[in-house]
């Protein structure tokens, strides 16, 4: 295994999608310094010494290059560190020899595990017990207002759909992983972190169990016994948000080829490089912008740069699909 850039995660410990992508770096064999960082805003090491706007948790920095939003981080992740180097994979073969459906993995991990199961745990979070200000936090990211009791009143609602998802069918072959794949794949890590998170509280410990769901019980020990194995040999020290920003500017940054410059898809949306624009996600945390000039632009992603309240400049990256951007300055977005 060749050695490898810093990377550099950007998470709180309750976050479900920081589990998402540990699970990732351990899949992967990836050391990751960590930044650990409060539950709700402000966080400077982020936003002031990063430049960055956008308040989704994780973040990742692979040497120089900052990346934003889970699935756009785990497609970096695997294209930086591939199994030719001697990294894992989180697209592995099938059991029948066959190659990763790497294409149909990422859509069911993203459309599927991300954006229709997890939105139905967190009514089962404590929202009896949080404090005023975290609900106000709540509210910011997700844009709209937020009731406690309507939210514990979700539960036993959200608890029938969840069930209704469960794919013990998918397991009764006899396979190990969700996609028959020699190891478990980022389909098996995408379904199994929002169930596994919200089985954390009181109100859904029983979701899964041997009697009613076995396959599903099964794979998720067989997952759980995975990553315990696999953290014995991942190295993840802590790190300050001051010595983070530090090793990200001094940084190589990957060539801005590979991302490059499609001016058709540029001038379908009325931009050119160098225009400073405004991006942020399109549903929840829609009003926190990250702004700066536009570097790069393919079908999957955007790249900016944005600067630290120390001067250096960073170059950040997120995903075109759920994403709006905008010429900076109040124009209208695209």
């Amino acid at each position: 295994m060749t050695s490898q850039p810093p990377v550099i995660i950007y998470r709180y410990n309750a976050s479900p999608f920081s589990i998402k992508i540990d699970n990732v770096l351990l899949l992967k064999g990836i050391d990751a310094q960590r930044v650990n960082v409060q539950s709700y805003l402000p966080r400077p090491e982020i936003t002031n010494l990063l430049g960055v706007g956008y308040r989704r948790i994780p973040i990742v920095a692979i040497g120089g290059d900052v990346y934003c939003d889970t699935s756009l981080i785990a497609s970096a992740l695997e294209r930086r560190f591939p199994p030719a180097k001697g990294y894992g994979t989180i697209f592995p073969k099938r059991v029948d020899g066959g190659s990763a459906d790497a294409v149909l993995v990422q859509n069911y991990a993203q459309f599927y595990a991300d954006n229709i199961i997890f939105p139905l745990a967190p009514a089962f979070l404590p929202w009896e017990k949080f404090p005023d200000e975290f609900l106000k936090d709540r509210e910011s990211f997700a844009g709209a207002p937020m009731n406690r009791n309507y939210l514990v009143a979700l539960r036993p609602k959200n608890y029938s759909i969840l069930v209704s998802h469960i794919t013990e069918e998918l397991l009764a072959d006899g396979r190990d992983w969700l996609f028959n794949t020699v190891t478990p794949s980022l389909a098996d890590v995408a379904l199994h972190f929002p169930i596994a998170w919200a089985m954390q509280f009181p109100s859904a410990k029983d979701l899964i169990n041997s009697d009613s769901f076995p396959r599903t019980f099964k794979w998720m020990q067989r997952l759980n016994n995975a990553f315990d194995d696999l953290r014995k040999t991942v190295k993840t020290p802590k790190i300050s948000g001051e010595d983070a920003a530090k090793t990200i500017a001094s940084s190589s940054r990957e060539d801005e080829a590979v991302v490059g410059f499609d001016t058709t898809e540029a001038n379908r949306l009325g931009l050119k490089r160098g225009d400073i624009v405004d991006i942020a996600p399109q549903d929840t945390g829609r009003k926190n912008f990250t702004t700066g000039p536009l570097i790069c632009l393919n079908r999957e992603e955007y790249v900016i740069e944005t600067k630290g309240t120390s001067g250096d400049t960073f170059r950040i990256h997120l995903p075109r699909v759920g994403y709006s951007i905008r010429k900076a300055k109040g124009q209208s977005k695209l």
